[in-house]
């Protein structure tokens, strides 16, 4: 128990100086608005990334429809946003209820396409987020079909996103170096022999693919009131892949790699921006040369254990 209580302390220490840090380099001007806008866009498409890390590294299951989620979550906090005057009880009642719909939905989606495998998984969950923006084109009503939802309250702050972003990392991490975690791994590792031993596949599945639907609708609800507008358009095949392509590009299976590949990427389409057009271009060819020379990613399977390795030389110092 003193060695868990050790690291939660070396973890909650690095993270309260990184908070900080980014908080003197805004109040320093280092980070001014414009650079503020990509430092909240990296920390939500991290919440992202590693949810979808956890449904596709953990799990072992090829999913593209994370983009539904996030439309779940956004449009829930823009009706929610747009009908209630106070912004705390606003974005509150907007998380609880877009987690609810997208684990609601994730449900109902998991159920009958997680005893997939493979691209049939893939086309299935393509086609239920695919569901997903077609009902936001339609129902009029209470989305306001292709035109979305604009005027959305401003409340998504870069210190209530780093919070979110952390409870979430947390969450996930609990999760899969838990029990069910370690086996719904063993799973994706090997189905029969996880079967053998007594793991419910289809449970275990669900309950990775629900969580990380969860995790997606609070970013959406996050990027819904940093933004202020939300239309159909955001929610395509698109965007599923966008998030895929930070956690192949950082590693399937280490969430260290999702942190550093929503980093990379984020700041390089910074830098590309100047370029117009071109810049999708240079961005493509940016992928495809890191992924050429790190094909299993950045981190690959690999963690950065910072509490393990801090222990690990002050032990080493303690002997010498």
């Amino acid at each position: 128990m003193t060695r868990f209580h050790g690291k939660n302390l070396i973890w909650l220490t690095f993270i309260s100086l990184c908070f900080l840090v980014i908080g003197l380099m805004i109040h320093l001007d280092w980070i001014n608005a414009y650079y503020e806008v990509t430092l909240v866009t990296i920390m939500i498409n991290i919440i992202y990334a590693v949810g979808l890390n956890l449904i596709l590294g953990v799990a072992g299951q090829f999913s593209l429809g994370h983009a539904a989620f996030i439309a779940v979550g956004a449009y829930s906090a823009a009706l929610i946003s747009k009908s209630i005057a106070n912004p705390w009880l606003a974005i509150i009642l907007s998380f609880i209820v877009g987690i609810a719909l997208a684990a609601g939905l994730a449900f109902l989606v998991g159920l009958p396409t997680l005893r997939l495998k493979g691209d049939y998984l893939a086309i299935a969950t393509l086609g239920a987020a695919e569901m997903v923006r077609v009902l936001l084109i339609n129902w009029r009503g209470l989305t306001n079909g292709a035109a979305g939802i604009n005027n959305i309250p401003l409340t998504t702050s870069w210190q209530l996103t780093f919070v979110i972003l952390v409870l979430t990392t947390i969450l996930i991490l609990n999760y899969t170096y838990s029990s069910v975690g370690r086996a719904t791994l063993a799973m994706s590792q090997d189905e029969i022999a996880a079967e053998a031993m007594g793991v419910p596949l289809t449970k275990y599945k669900l309950g990775a693919f629900i969580l990380g639907a969860m995790t997606a609708a609070m970013g959406g609800a996050l990027q819904a009131n940093f933004i202020g507008v939300v239309t159909p358009s955001d929610y395509t095949f698109n965007r599923s892949i966008d998030i895929l392509i930070i956690v192949v590009f950082g590693g399937i299976g280490s969430y260290t790699g999702s942190f550093l590949a929503a980093i990379i990427l984020g700041l390089i389409n910074l830098v590309l921006q100047d370029y117009g057009q071109l810049r999708m271009v240079f961005y493509a060819l940016a992928l495809i040369l890191i992924m050429i020379f790190r094909p299993a990613g950045l981190m690959g399977h690999k963690e950065w254990r910072l509490a393990s390795q801090l222990q690990r030389k002050i032990q080493q110092r303690k002997e010498a």
